[in-house]
């Protein structure tokens, strides 16, 4: 059985790894609001079905990976309550 002190460190490890989660999330967040910019920028005024189609899809990539931002944030701070009732 583990020590509180290892417990409360593979906790802190992992929290680490998710922050490091976190800024890529955040990065790929960026990174997909421009590309959405871009693409609504270039097709501006095309009928294409398929460029709506397009930019629904990033918006909803963008979307997803705010609720996995969510997600990953909540996870941190439960398991932060965990080592702090530790």
């Amino acid at each position: 059985m583990a020590s509180i002190e290892e417990v409360r460190a593979g906790i802190a490890r992992a929290n680490d790894s998710a922050n490091e989660g976190l800024g890529a999330l955040a990065q790929a967040h960026a990174s997909l609001e421009q590309a959405q910019g871009a693409l609504m920028q270039a097709t501006e005024g095309s009928g294409q079905a398929d460029v709506n189609e397009a930019n629904g899809l990033l918006a909803q990539a963008v979307g997803s990976i705010t609720e996995v931002q969510q997600q990953v944030s909540a996870a941190i701070r439960a398991s932060e309550d965990v080592a702090a009732r530790l």
